[in-house]
């Protein structure tokens, strides 16, 4: 027989046990959902590489923490790729001391366009309120870097990016450099709030320990919807209304993970990437 007071304990610690089991699976769950919105914009750099939008955009690939709420979906999208066979052609493996001297005209627009298999997106870049990220860029187009490069990673929950400039493809690459973070100020960043069209670099920056400051590298990304990161990203550029349309294409076909945060559907390579002064 069972007594009263041992019936009482045994339903006790069975109450215990399914409590703690919930708690477990509600943790897990929140573990699953943070390091999803943590990995959006990150990049991990390979040596003196910079990191970029893992640790947030891993730079170039520890994990941080975007502010964006990320709700994974039930199963991975299977959308068809839209875009169209990538132009013959390798990666160059290009690895640089340093920062290159800075050469643009800093009263000047800059117009960097890439040509990608699902379009070309025009990008107005203000050499005056980020001249060493533009200044950057213009160094690497004309040495061909980002040619044939594949843009990475899609973000189409909570933060809405696609997210380009690692030559691996992985989002550990960067050239061998970091540059310095500029433009943190811009009126355009309000309430937190990357606004759709913003180009804007990845980096390393972990907001919980104040690390990865100054960690921009080659990776960058483009937004395609209002999305609510904290001003830590560089913003240097404005995609063109041409640009945005090739953004939606490639927003729409979705991502592999069906999470929110993932390879493109799209297999959208730049087969060609052009900088010259407007």
């Amino acid at each position: 027989m069972v007594s009263q007071e041992q019936r009482r304990r045994q339903l006790a610690r069975e109450k215990f046990l399914r409590q703690q089991q919930r708690r477990t699976q509600a943790r897990r769950k929140a573990h699953v959902r943070n390091a999803v919105i943590a990995s959006v914009l990150g990049v991990i750099l390979v040596g003196s590489v910079a990191l970029y939008t893992t640790d947030i955009l891993k730079g170039d690939d520890k994990k941080d923490n975007a502010s964006a709420e990320v709700t994974p979906s039930a199963s991975p999208s299977k959308a068809p790729d839209p875009c169209e066979k990538a132009a013959a052609g390798k990666v160059k493996k290009l690895t640089f001391k340093k920062e290159p001297a800075i050469t643009i005209d800093k009263t000047a627009k800059y117009m960097m366009d890439l040509r990608t298999t699902c379009g070309d997106i025009g990008i107005t870049m203000d050499a005056a309120k980020a001249p060493h990220t533009v200044n950057s860029f213009n160094f690497l187009v004309n040495k061909g870097y980002l040619d044939h490069t594949k843009c990475h990673r899609l973000t189409t929950q909570g933060i809405y990016v696609l997210q380009c400039g690692d030559p691996q493809g992985t989002g550990t690459g960067g050239p061998g450099y970091t540059i310095p973070d500029e433009n943190l100020k811009d009126s355009r960043l309000k309430g937190n709030v990357y606004p759709a069209g913003t180009v804007a670099m990845a980096n390393q920056f972990n907001a919980q320990t104040g690390q990865g400051k100054n960690s921009g590298g080659s990776q960058f990304f483009l937004v395609f919807q209002d999305s609510q990161l904290p001003a830590n990203y560089t913003p240097f550029g404005t995609v063109s209304e041409d640009g945005m349309k090739v953004l939606k294409k490639i927003a729409d076909a979705g991502e592999n993970t069906g999470m929110g945060d993932g390879t493109p559907n799209a297999t959208v390579v730049i087969n060609k990437a052009t900088v010259k002064k407007s």
